[in-house]
């Protein structure tokens, strides 16, 4: 048993699993030889997969940071945390606020079996990690995460390369507005997804990731906007995620980013 007060479930090695392939793309070792072999299946179609999901992660620590020092947001709740890949967002936020909380959720075994790494955080600071699915789990109401923060003081709800695995049957803009509608003035949402509006090859790599068992469903600008009802996007407003402040040229191209990102505040 782990500090997320479960028992990890078995892990299932047969088929790919999402979060151990995007581990492999950001070059860690948490993935089994099916999910190396599916992603490599990916990158044969869409060989941006890489910079993509590396570009993602670098906005993560920008938008965090952004929230941590200009915001004053000291509480953040991250859904869809994935396996370890330091710097973990509370490692990005308690540098810059020793006293910042944060709860990760996911629902994958394999990030449960490793949740001790996500729940060490400063001692000023507080960590803790939830096991739930955003499709049938109220997040919110955990005993975990209500120990951790207080929802009626401004948190930041971070869905960084979530949505786009849950199709429009799963009602994803309405469970993300749910969420954001409990949550207090001045909180944050924090959203990347994926589209085919950069680059159409995007949509060979979705055609693999359902071949091995995950549903995904690339969405378009229009679409994706639908997450931030409620809120006001900050500048930049949503944009590719390389686009989203970053700290100086990249050398990344729209097409290789894939990706659109923003944060919006709700008032």
């Amino acid at each position: 048993m782990n500090s997320s007060g479960r028992q990890p479930p078995q892990i299932d090695t047969s088929r790919a699993h999402s979060a151990r392939m995007y581990d492999y793309y950001l070059g860690g070792k948490h993935w089994y030889p099916v999910d190396q072999q599916a992603a490599e299946k990916v990158k044969e179609v869409f060989p941006f997969i890489v910079t993509g999901a590396r570009a993602n992660r670098d906005f993560m620590h920008r938008a965090t940071r952004t929230l941590a020092s200009e915001y004053g947001i000291r509480q953040f709740v991250d859904i869809g945390t994935g396996i370890p890949t330091e710097p973990n967002l509370h490692q990005v936020a308690q540098e810059v606020a020793s006293d910042a909380r944060v709860v990760y959720a996911d629902n994958d075994p394999t990030v449960l079996a490793y949740a001790d790494a996500l729940t060490l955080g400063s001692p000023q600071g507080s960590t803790a990690y939830v096991h739930a699915d955003l499709r049938h789990d109220s997040v919110l109401d955990d005993p975990r995460l209500r120990e951790t923060v207080d929802l009626d003081e401004p948190v930041a709800l971070s869905l960084l390369a979530v949505t786009h695995f849950l199709p429009d049957e799963d009602r994803p803009q309405e469970i993300v507005r749910a969420m954001v509608e409990r949550l207090a003035p001045g909180s944050f949402l924090v959203l990347s997804h994926a589209t085919p509006d950069f680059n159409p090859a995007a949509h060979d790599a979705v055609a693999v990731y359902r071949q091995s068992g995950t549903p995904a469903q690339i969405r378009t600008r229009t679409e994706i906007e639908r997450f931030f009802e409620g809120t006001e996007l900050i500048e930049p407003g949503l944009t590719a995620t390389h686009r989203w402040r970053p700290d100086g040229e990249s050398g990344i191209s729209d097409a290789d980013a894939f990706f659109y990102a923003g944060i919006g505040r709700k008032p």
